[in-house]
């Protein structure tokens, strides 16, 4: 009896593009991109952010005009970021009906009105110290800067956003802006949580871009990037409190925590590929060390295949004008 074992060849389902096109396991689409873009009162001109090549600041007075583009190209989703000029200790700007975050909402939907509009619902770019609440002596204060969470949310919902996306890490921000949401009538306005947000270095670029006025960290109400379960945990605690969806950020260095929460739950899942993995990829593509769009599409991919249905990144409308996807 022979004792040959025939080899296996997993060859052979790669030997052409179209063999290798019908056994690819997962794909991407300009469905999967929802854009991030920042936006400025009080500007007369765009300014490009040294940080991220090709990233600008949009003025105020351009933004239905770049809606337009952006929608022109094929992206259906932005999330707004505003860079204020009326900052103060609270942020009180953020829940002014006629704010930036208001007047962002509205000048999107009202341009175009099938375009997906994601709040960012924060207040670092609001506040005078940079933080993303209420500071006190002992740090920012988790509750009281929950009741202005809600506050912001349904000023943005009154606006016309779509999604309301808290990012400021507190404990409760979901179950208090879903209870703000529903007690001013905006039962349909929906919450995509960044639902586990790490204490990253691959912000950095974000800041120049966002012009916050920082000093320290957010180590007391982001993540420590070394902690998996409780990572998890962070998120299935979002999905309790009612969250539409959940995200994890970043993406590309939490591959194994998008894994794992697309395993523990049914919901949405969304990841953002950061300030920092942007900057990565366009300046080692302008030292001429990688291929920017290969390494672009193999990144976003890479977070798809991990599990997110939903992808944030700065490439989005770059490859949709340029027909890549």
């Amino acid at each position: 009896m022979s004792s040959y074992s025939p080899i296996q060849r997993p060859r052979r389902l790669r030997q052409s593009a179209s063999l290798r096109s019908l056994f690819q396991e997962n794909s991407l689409s300009l469905n999967d991109l929802a854009l991030p873009i920042f936006v400025e009162e009080g500007l007369d001109d765009y300014k490009p952010i040294a940080a991220m090549p090709g990233v600008m600041r949009i003025p105020e007075k351009r933004l239905a005009y770049e809606i337009e583009r952006i929608a022109k190209a094929g992206v259906r989703s932005v999330m707004t970021f505003g860079i204020s000029h009326h900052t103060d200790a609270d942020g009180s700007d953020t829940w002014n009906e006629n704010g930036l975050v208001a007047r962002m909402s509205r000048i999107c939907k009202q341009t175009v009105p099938e375009m997906i509009v994601m709040s960012d619902t924060c207040f670092c770019e609001y506040t005078s110290h940079g933080h993303c609440g209420v500071l006190h002596d002992h740090g920012v204060d988790n509750d009281a800067t929950l009741k202005n969470l809600g506050r912001q949310a349904v000023v943005a919902a009154a606006a016309g956003a779509d999604f309301i996306a808290p990012s400021a890490a507190m404990d409760g921000q979901v179950a208090a802006i879903r209870h703000a949401l529903d007690a001013a009538g905006f039962t349909d306005t929906a919450i995509m949580s960044y639902s586990t947000k790490f204490a990253s270095s691959f912000y950095g670029p974000f800041r120049e871009a966002a012009g916050t006025s920082l000093k320290g960290d957010r180590k007391t109400y982001q993540m420590n990037p070394m902690n998996r379960r409780e990572a998890i945990r962070e998120s299935l605690i979002d999905e309790a409190e009612g969250a539409d969806a959940l995200m994890v950020k970043p993406a590309g260095a939490y591959l194994d925590i998008l894994r794992e929460v697309r395993d523990s739950t049914r919901l949405p899942l969304a990841a953002y590929q950061v300030s920092g993995e942007y900057a990565m990829i366009k300046f080692g593509a302008q030292a001429g060390a990688i291929s920017e769009t290969e390494v672009v599409l193999e990144s976003l991919g890479a977070i798809k295949r991990a599990g997110a249905d939903i992808i944030f990144s700065y490439f989005a409308l770059d490859l949709a004008e340029k027909n890549i996807l």
